[in-house]
């Protein structure tokens, strides 16, 4: 039995079930393992939160910087970081549910060991839209409001997507793109 194994396992019942409805035993029992030899891997249900927040905080960070740091013009950057951020959230739903629905279920010691990944993702975003607004293709007040009003926007995708529905994960982010980038004022001609 591996922590991945383990992780793995934690992230699916959390994301079931919630965090504060699981229990260590629950864990234990996903992985074959008795209670008491799931502490010879983990400490606590706080450490395992922790662990998924930071391996799902790293996993969508290396699929966004990939794109950010393409050489094209912002808007083009920001297209394909929507893109790759929906195919992640979806290609890793577990993982992503417990980000976005159970952080808040972090003890306050734990947050703070959380919060420097949390802000060093989100500034991806931020720093993609400044450079837009830089180069005058954005118009923003706030870089950082847009980057969460972006994020939180395209987070709801864990709840309301299904694989059979009408659209693709690929139309589904073009359409956000679309809509981000134009926003929904008609334009004149």
């Amino acid at each position: 039995m591996t922590r991945d194994e383990i992780l793995d396992a934690a992230a699916q019942i959390f994301r079931e079930k919630g965090f504060h409805a699981s229990s260590m035993q629950d864990i234990a029992q996903a992985v074959n393992l008795q209670k008491a030899s799931l502490y010879h891997h983990v400490s606590s249900k706080q450490e395992i939160l922790l662990a998924l927040l930071d391996r799902a905080i790293d996993l969508l960070y290396e699929h966004i910087e990939l794109e950010v740091n393409l050489p094209m013009p912002p808007d083009e950057k920001l297209r394909l970081a929507i893109r790759a951020y929906l195919q992640a959230l979806l290609e890793n739903r577990d993982l992503a549910a417990v980000l976005l629905l159970e952080h808040r279920s972090l003890e306050p010691r734990y947050h703070a060991l959380h919060i420097p990944r949390r802000d060093r993702f989100e500034r991806l975003w931020r720093d993609l839209i400044l450079e837009g607004i830089q180069g005058n293709l954005f118009s923003s007040d706030d870089p950082a409001m847009a980057s969460r009003a972006l994020l939180g926007s395209m987070n709801w995708i864990i709840t309301w997507y299904r694989p059979e529905g009408p659209q693709t994960p690929d139309e589904i982010a073009t359409q956000y793109a679309s809509l981000f980038l134009r926003g929904l004022l008609a334009r004149p001609g």
